[in-house]
């Protein structure tokens, strides 16, 4: 499949080199979901000015199209050449806790899923080149994807969001998928 040239500052999303059926599948994919989301719990946004609703749901497609994104070829191996960049992609994704905060529930479990699924992306990062990494980034997903639909009173819309932020940041992201941080150490480009 022919491999589009990705402009520079949008390397950090889709890469490098990227087809344009895996930009339009992430795009598409993320969008659907968001759209879903929100179709399907109409009171997610209730009584929020404009500008919350738009920062909120932009954050919930970042979330759902990045778990996609990570899974490319184009995008895991552009973070496993670049070793800071990959610290700061982990460093700031705080936007599980704003989502919460733009729709004003669940705090606490944001900050408990954000806290949880960052120190997991940090030791899974820690094991990239080593056997033992997609072994570790699997028990810690699936410990999230066992625990968060069993806190109590949460919002089912907002446990959607948690599970598919954990899947994007611990296991989509943190894990060298295509092994290149293996041939590319020591490359920082």
């Amino acid at each position: 499949m022919k491999q589009l040239q990705i402009p520079l500052f949008l390397h950090d999303i889709f890469g490098e080199r990227q087809s344009l059926a895996s930009i339009m599948t992430i795009l598409l994919s993320g969008g659907l979901l968001t759209a879903t989301l929100y179709v399907i719990f109409p009171g997610l946004t209730d009584n929020l000015p404009l500008w919350r609703t738009l920062l909120a749901l932009l954050f919930i497609f970042d979330i759902f199209s990045g778990c996609i994104a990570n899974f490319t070829a184009s995008t895991s191996n552009f973070y496993a050449a670049r070793k800071k960049n990959r610290i700061v992609f982990i460093t700031i994704h705080f936007h599980i806790v704003l989502v919460a905060l733009l729709l004003g529930t669940d705090i606490w479990y944001s900050i408990g899923v954000w806290a949880y699924t960052i120190t997991g992306a940090f030791i899974v990062n820690a094991l990239i080149g080593k056997r033992s990494q997609l072994f570790v980034a699997g028990v810690l997903l699936s410990i999230a994807l066992g625990g968060i639909p069993l806190l109590p009173d949460i919002q089912p819309y907002m446990q959607t969001i948690y599970l598919l932020f954990v899947l994007k940041v611990l296991f989509s992201f943190a894990v060298d998928h295509y092994s290149k941080a293996i041939t590319n150490i020591g490359d920082e480009a």
